[in-house]
This record gives structure tokens, C-alpha cells and sequence, in this order.
């Protein structure tokens, strides 16, 4: 099968939905820790950046990340498709030259309603999902950084009145979000209960709020997934 590397940024994160989906479409994820990352991209036809509870530029506390943030840049270079999830998301947008500000006052916790902008009309992965765009975009978010500017080559695809950057696209093949298509609703319940009491947030009524849209957002997230792993095989061949 087509390999795709897929970057373990943190020993909390997993590939959730995306260790079925992935193999479903005929895509090999080797999943690595950030730590044991390789030296290119070679042999690898796509990459995917996993979440982290931290900055791209945290280079003290995480110093894998330079050669992450290379690999990404060997990813856009080469037009290697590439799918960031919430810190890799924020690492794509980094490398691309965005800003991401840490503990932005954008934090959202749970399921939350997108709105998926006329831009992403004919977009290889946003530009055909169920339920858009008659209705929201329902995903898992878990975050307090952000990113705040574009990079200058972006576009924009996904927006909310919390977080006006969800999702969007560096040139035609890589794609940063802010949510968690990979994230199982059931997720929210393992979340640390005490963090979130010192935020206000009843973890219980959080997760029975995210069971309401469990089923727009698997068949979202699927199709969202499965859209970028089409992109992956169209350019392998």
C-alpha cells in the first residue's frame, strides 16, 4: 500500500479514527514519534502532523521540532500532500509563514459547529463533505493556542465566530486544521476532568453535548479523510 508517515507529536495524541480509516483507503501509516523522525520524506507519498499541547517553535522543550518543521518545508516544496491536525496545523501555518499566538483567548473545548466558506467550492478536500453547505461542519476542538495570521499563500476554507481560522490550504496539496477529524466524540471523556473543571467546563456535559453531532461529524470527518487520501494516491501516480 501507498506509505504515509504520520507524526506522533506527543505520547497523549493517537491517530484515533485514522489507524481505520488510513488502511480502509488503501494508505500504510507509519506511525513515528516526533522524536524519531526520518531525515526526508523519501519513500513517503504523503504526511500526516498530528496535535501536541504545545507551540511549533518550542524548540527548547520539544527539540524534535526543527527537523519537523523541515519536513514540512520538504513537504510544500515537493508538493508531498500533507494534512495538519491542530498543532500540525499550527506547524504548517508556522513554516508557511502565519503566526500562531499561544493561549490566544480562542480556546474551544469540544464538539463545535464550522462554517465551511464559499472559498472551499471545488477545494479536493473541503469542497464535497456531507451536510455542507446547508449546514455546519461539526468537529472535535481541544485547544488554546491558535492560529491568528495566514501564512501569505493561504487560503482560507473553514471559520467559526470563536476561532476565524479553522482550516485552510498552502498551495494545492497541504492542508492545516484547528479541529480533530480524527478524534472519536467518546474521546472527551478520557479528557483530564480536573483541567477542565479549573476552566469552567463540566467534562460530563461536554461530552454529551459532542454525542449530539456524533454522527454529522463521523461521516464529516470520514469523508474529509477519505478526500485527502484520494489526493494522496492521485499524485503517487
Amino acid at each position: 500500500m501507498t506509505r504515509v508517515l504520520v507524526v506522533l507529536n506527543s505520547p497523549t495524541s493517537s491517530m484515533g479514527r485514522l489507524e481505520q480509516w488510513l488502511p480502509e483507503a488503501g494508505i500504510e501509516p507509519v506511525l513515528t514519534p516526533a522524536a524519531e523522525l526520518p531525515e526526508s520524506l523519501d519513500g513517503f507519498a504523503g504526511v500526516v502532523l498530528l496535535g501536541g499541547g504545545f507551540m511549533p517553535d518550542d524548540d527548547a522543550g520539544h527539540p524534535f521540532l526543527p527537523r519537523e518543521r523541515a519536513l514540512t518545508g520538504q513537504a510544500l516544496d515537493d508538493g508531498v500532500p500533507l494534512l495538519g491536525l491542530c498543532l500540525g496545523g499550527q506547524l504548517l501555518a508556522h513554516v508557511a509563514g502565519g503566526r500562531v499566538t499561544a493561549r490566544s483567548g480562542e480556546t474551544e473545548r469540544g464538539m463545535c459547529p464550522l462554517t465551511v466558506l464559499p472559498a472551499a467550492v471545488g477545494d479536493p478536500v473541503f469542497g464535497d463533505l456531507p451536510g455542507v453547505p446547508n449546514g455546519p461542519l461539526w468537529m472535535i476542538e481541544n485547544h488554546e493556542d491558535s492560529v491568528t495570521t495566514l501564512p501569505p499563500s493561504a487560503t482560507l476554507l473553514v471559520t467559526s465566530g470563536d476561532c476565524p481560522i479553522q482550516a485552510f490550504r498552502v498551495g494545492e496539496r497541504a492542508w492545516g486544521m484547528q479541529f480533530h477529524p480524527e478524534a472519536r466524540p467518546e474521546r472527551i471523556a478520557a479528557w483530564d476532568e480536573a483541567a477542565l473543571s479549573e476552566q469552567g467546563i463540566d467534562r460530563a456535559e461536554l461530552t454529551e453535548a459532542a454525542l449530539v453531532h456524533a454522527a454529522e461529524n463521523e461521516a464529516q470527518s470520514r469523508a474529509l479523510a477519505r478526500a485527502w487520501t484520494d489526493v494522496v494516491h492521485k499524485n503517487a501516480r
